[in-house]
């Protein structure tokens, strides 16, 4: 078992236990699906549909393929919608959370990360590099700056209902990490 999986779904669980159970959610860049499995399992949400922009081997749950640019749903397909650090590997990081948006009817849960001095974007970067180019995933380096992607979220006609920053995703020597990951809840308060 990942430690820093596991504490992630703790956040998740605790975020949406009031929400418990979700009918219906679609997993924003599934990559082994391993948190679409959890979900299902810990009865959190019923239906986990995970989509991905590539195919990743031994993958717990098998992903829809898409293009990376529209997401093959309709609007407010699903009653959750969730990522788990994935925006900051997209080409357009907003429009990929605007399309992740529209398809969201309730609820939308992210996982990933922020900074503030130009120092933390360079070690978010490295990081990023460490952990994901063995994996083929590519590393485009936009995470987000401050909050600048919850004016987005705001505009799409969400509104916070939960934020935990710092995230406690890490322990031991790697517990500084910490003030760079935050999981927000956001529920959709009118349609755009």
């Amino acid at each position: 078992m990942n430690p820093y999986r596991q504490r992630v779904l703790s956040i998740f669980s605790e975020a949406l236990a009031p929400l418990r159970p979700v009918s219906r959610a679609l997993d924003f860049g599934s990559g082994d699906g391993w948190f679409a499995q959890q979900l299902e399992e810990t009865g959190l949400v019923r239906a986990v549909t995970p989509i991905e922009v590539q195919e990743r081997p031994n993958a717990l749950r098998q992903p829809q393929i898409y293009d990376g640019v529209r997401l093959p749903f309709a609007n407010q397909s699903f009653d959750l919608v969730y990522s788990v650090d994935v925006l900051h590997h997209c080409r357009e990081p907003r429009e990929s959370l605007r399309d992740a948006l529209r398809v969201a009817k309730r609820s939308f849960l992210l996982k990933d990360h922020t900074w503030r001095w130009y120092t933390s974007y360079l070690f978010l970067c490295f990081l990023d590099e460490i952990g994901n180019r063995r994996f083929g995933i590519p590393c485009f380096y936009n995470h987000q700056r401050r909050w600048n992607w919850f004016e987005t979220i705001r505009s799409e006609g969400f509104e916070l209902e939960k934020l935990v920053h710092p995230a406690q995703c890490h322990t031991g020597a790697m517990k500084f990490v910490n003030r760079f990951e935050f999981v927000s809840l956001w529920r959709r308060v009118s349609s755009v």
